[in-house]
């Protein structure tokens, strides 16, 4: 297996790139979180997972070794491919994901497209024991703030719409502070973008 790879960075796309190693160009699909945190320079270092299957030899590459572990995790779930996986990962980022899947919310694992009910139970009944391990191990202390599916939404939208991850995360973190909880994606996304 390719464990990651280091080159340069010859092609930036947000949902693949193509990093040039020694004359050889390796496409790697990446998600939507990895895109926004990869350096602006020409050199970068991805941690890869090889999906092989008969017609095809896939890399998918993540910038964090956190979000590659969550990735294999998710994928070892019957129904959820490595797509799927990617899928999840571009809608949300590691902390909530694992958020969701240790307090049981379905409806934000649901919120990503191509996710249905019986799924996101799926993911949360298979994972919850692992999650909880992992969280208690490391000591993460979880914002609050993140279990919010309106905040969740309007981060991916403002990901999507070319703002750095980190940044988009404190701008929303300072509306929803200043203006209270229960706005809507919509009121978080034009509130951001007026703030920029």
């Amino acid at each position: 297996m390719i464990a990651y790879i280091d080159g340069k960075l010859a092609h930036k796309d947000p949902t693949y790139v193509i990093i040039d190693v020694n004359g050889v160009g390796y496409q790697i699909k990446i998600s939507l979180s990895t895109y926004s945190s990869l350096p602006g320079g020409e050199r970068c270092k991805l941690h890869t997972y090889l999906h092989i299957k008969e017609d095809a030899h896939t890399l998918y590459g993540f910038t964090t070794a956190a979000e590659k572990d969550l990735f294999l995790h998710l994928i070892s779930i019957s129904g959820v491919g490595p797509n799927t996986g990617l899928m999840i990962l571009s809608s949300l980022s590691v902390e909530e994901v694992q958020q969701a899947i240790v307090r049981e919310d379905v409806r934000t694992i649901q919120h990503v497209k191509g996710i249905g009910a019986k799924t996101a139970q799926r993911i949360i009944l298979e994972l919850k024991d692992k999650m909880k391990k992992e969280a208690l191990l490391s000591d993460a202390v979880m914002p609050a703030a993140s279990h919010n599916t309106n905040r969740a939404e309007a981060l991916s939208a403002l990901v999507t719409l070319g703002f750095a991850k980190n940044v988009a995360e404190k701008t929303l973190d300072s509306i929803i502070k200043r203006e209270g909880g229960n706005l809507s994606v919509e009121e978080l996304i034009k509130f951001a973008l007026k703030s920029s």
